[in-house]
């Protein structure tokens, strides 16, 4: 807004002169804009599902070999992992770790949380002592 000498505001505009208001329409055609909205939402898909896919894909394998650790402490004798992600399991949303053929079905040995991580196996006295 330009000011005047007396310190009100003017509402004259040079670098307008000359301008002169379009009949109302557009300036790009409907079709334009539905093609940038397609290329919009490609676009998008393209950079949120590669990350899912690799954060699913990476919780699945550190749940599996938690999952085998874990069956390996929990279970004696031989029996089979199987580690799945479930909305309502024993332990709640997230990853649950069964052990496999040990007991005719599958058995529950741990609740390994959302976001699995390397097993945390509890600790405690050595046999040797």
């Amino acid at each position: 807004m330009a000011g005047c000498e007396d310190g009100r505001v003017s509402d004259y505009h040079p670098e307008l002169d000359g301008y002169e208001p379009g009949n109302g329409r557009p300036l790009r055609p409907a079709w334009t804009i539905w093609v940038m909205r397609g290329v919009v939402v490609l676009a998008l898909v393209a950079l949120v599902v590669p990350g899912m896919i690799t954060t699913v894909t990476v919780a699945s394998a550190t749940a599996s070999r938690a999952c085998a650790q874990w069956v390996a402490y929990a279970v004696d004798g031989p029996s089979g992992s199987d580690a799945r992600f479930e909305l309502f399991g024993p332990g709640g949303l997230g990853w649950e770790c069964y052990s496999s053929g040990a007991f005719g079905h599958d058995r529950h040995v741990a609740s390994l949380g959302l976001i699995p991580s390397q097993a945390q196996l509890p600790t405690g006295p050595s046999v040797d002592s």
